[in-house]
């Protein structure tokens, strides 16, 4: 038997309490006596992968009203957070636990399930989307495979459930899923009946909500390296269903840009590699962003980076400084970042490139450590040498900040006032 019962996660007296809880009258020898409950997902994935563990979820044959009642008799808290679908949050020392009964499928459209509750172990992992995801823990730490998970954790093999394209049909976001795993878990060659009834479903994938097409994209962009599950996406054109800027534009920056991240100590960044893969073209930016929906924060991110040229490697830390006062940092960041990744990419065979690698570092460490000096004189100033409110105003501040741009910030506010009065005689 496999286990993970000497998990520190999995020691948890927390957790302890909880499943003490679920399973007090259980009756034992896989029965479903009182009910049972079980560690479901993720945490029994990533223990069985030697990874990080976050968020614990848990599966019962307990109703959520009984969930509910067991809850509110050993005071602990318990929050309804999704009832339609089974689902109780239990709290216990400000931790969160998601308890979900055992559904099966009374149908789907490919976008929402109606479920039932069920007390069939075997039929809730047969509806889940892939045999990783699909291992349960019972409360010994004895991990339950219903579906031939340990085998694929073993080959690192990201496949789909019984029928891929059944899967898929019953949820088209599986497709993005299926990427995103693999991108995260797999190795090697994604499972070819799985890649086949993505591509054959593609289409499909345009009837989802803008929102969880990005949610699910995004976190496939923060994988530590996504090159392989983007290579494969575009292979099978769904990359350029969900990302069709993307098509002329090409992945081929990704391996060199992850390569960079992982020397310089860079966290993974979903924009930086979204960036990487399409044009800087600012009206097509800014139609993707309207079109998966992207926060205001992310657009501006994008769009920042779009409207800000090239940056000229070989300026002076002076001239940068005056570069980057007058466009921003996030859009010249972006664009070094992106350069340098590229740069480095080609520095191994090519000595002018190592030269740009070294120059492009020493400018995005000028920006990265970059605050913007404050203008000392303002619209007060100006009215109190004499000048009545109105475009006078700002066109002399703009003279005056012009001039103190550069000499490089270097008057005070005593000589720009000196200055003033000269313009205004």
């Amino acid at each position: 038997m496999t286990g993970i019962a000497d998990q520190a996660w999995f020691r948890d007296p927390a957790l302890g309490r909880i499943l003490a809880l679920l399973n007090a009258d259980h009756g034992g020898n896989g029965g479903a006596e009182g009910g049972e409950a079980r560690v479901v997902g993720g945490a029994v994935r990533n223990s069985l992968m030697g990874l990080p563990v976050s968020d614990i979820d848990i599966a019962t044959t307990l109703r959520p009203e009984a969930v509910m009642e067991r809850a509110a008799a050993a005071g602990v808290k318990a929050v309804p957070t999704g009832l339609q679908h089974g689902t109780v949050t239990l709290v216990i020392d400000g931790k969160p636990f998601e308890v979900t009964t055992l559904r099966t499928d009374v149908e789907t459209d490919g976008r929402r399930a109606k479920v039932a509750f069920s007390t069939d172990w075997k039929a809730d992992a047969e509806r889940r989307d892939l045999t990783i995801n699909a291992l349960y823990a019972d409360a010994e730490g004895e991990v339950v495979d219903l579906v031939g998970g340990l085998a694929d954790i073993e080959t690192r093999n990201i496949r789909f459930i019984g029928d891929a394209a059944t899967r898929i049909a019953e949820d088209h976001l599986r497709i993005l899923r299926f990427f995103r795993f693999f991108a995260y878990y797999g190795s090697g060659r994604p499972d070819a009946e799985g890649l086949k009834a993505c591509a054959a479903a593609r289409s499909k994938l345009k009837t989802l909500s803008a929102e969880r097409v990005w949610s699910e994209l995004r976190k496939l962009l923060g994988a530590a390296d996504p090159g392989r599950a983007l290579l494969w996406m575009r292979q099978v054109a769904v990359l350029t269903e969900i990302l069709p800027e993307s098509e002329r534009w090409g992945i081929d920056a990704i391996p060199s840009l992850v390569a960079t991240e992982k020397a310089l100590g860079w966290a993974p960044d979903p924009l930086l590699r979204l960036a990487a893969i399409v044009p800087p073209d600012a009206a097509r930016l800014e139609a993707l962003a309207a079109r998966l929906k992207l926060s205001n924060a992310e657009t501006a991110t994008l769009k920042a980076w779009a409207t800000t040229a090239p940056v000229n490697d070989e300026m002076t830390p002076a001239a940068f400084e005056r570069l980057l006062y007058r466009n921003g940092a996030d859009g010249i960041t972006t664009r070094l970042k992106l350069a340098l990744g590229v740069a480095r990419g080609k520095a191994e065979s090519d000595l002018d490139e190592m030269a740009r690698s070294a120059r492009l570092g020493k400018l995005l460490d000028q920006a990265m450590q970059w605050k913007k000096p404050q203008f000392p004189v303002n619209g007060a100033d100006v009215i109190a040498a004499g000048i009545r409110s109105g475009p006078r105003v700002g066109e002399l501040l703009a003279v005056l900040e012009n001039q103190w741009v550069e000499e490089n910030f270097a008057s005070d506010r005593a000589a720009l006032l000196a200055r003033l009065q000269q313009l205004v005689q």
